[in-house]
């Protein structure tokens, strides 16, 4: 699964990446972003990015109330597209969600170590991801969002049984349109991203508490 992960880059580098003029809220760099939080996301309109923040935990459009969305944090890549709650998503509703590494916990022994993935460049990635709307009895709107995940690669497997999907660069155009649904030619892109290119480090026990945002976080120890 995907549970964990930070976005620790200056707001130009993001803007940069993704190729945006502004962003529509108070950007600041997080070392531990959690299910149930606000996240930021990139949607593509008209073959024009845009950022925005998302709830994380999918509440699909049909839902009767929102408890759904402790059950959709992830959505696995193998049945995405047959599963209820992601199949529509799937096919119109594609994000990508922007990070610079994840958290996983080893097992060591009697306890668990929290690992950090990253890349070997430290650079920003995309992981894909889906999103819906959902309308409250009061009129509101949530606006939610899943992370995809596949099978892990040999730097992971020892790790956990599970990453999130990272799309390659060149496939997030694909991924973000909204126009054309291959099924099978985005399914071609759920992949493990090669383990060559990334790299792990042990962290301080503190991740595992979600009141815990700060720099020190992300320390190697």
């Amino acid at each position: 699964m995907c549970g964990r992960f930070t976005l620790t880059v200056p707001l130009e580098e993001l803007m940069l990446r993704y190729g945006v003029e502004e962003i529509p809220f108070d950007y600041v760099p997080r070392y531990n972003i959690a299910p149930g939080q606000p996240l930021t996301a990139v949607l593509a309109h008209d073959g024009q990015k845009r950022i925005g923040q998302l709830k994380w935990g999918l509440v699909p459009a049909w839902a009767k109330d929102v408890s759904i969305a402790y059950k959709t944090i992830n959505a696995k890549s193998e049945t995405v597209a047959d599963k209820p709650a992601f199949r529509q998503s799937f096919q119109r509703k594609r994000c990508l969600i922007p990070a610079d590494g994840f958290y996983e916990w080893q097992k060591s022994g009697k306890s668990k170590q929290p690992m950090r993935i990253l890349r070997q460049d430290r650079e920003i990635f995309s992981m894909a991801g889906l999103y819906d709307s959902w309308n409250a009895p009061d009129g509101t709107k949530l606006h939610t969002c899943t992370i995809l995940t596949t099978k892990p690669n040999t730097l992971v497997s020892p790790i956990h049984d599970r990453m999130p999907v990272i799309l390659r660069r060149e496939d997030e155009e694909l991924w973000l349109d909204r126009e054309h649904f291959d099924s099978e030619r985005l399914q071609s892109l759920l992949t493990p991203y090669p383990e060559d290119e990334m790299f792990a480090y042990p962290v301080a026990a503190m991740v595992g508490n979600v009141r815990n945002e700060l720099p020190d976080c992300i320390v190697e120890i």
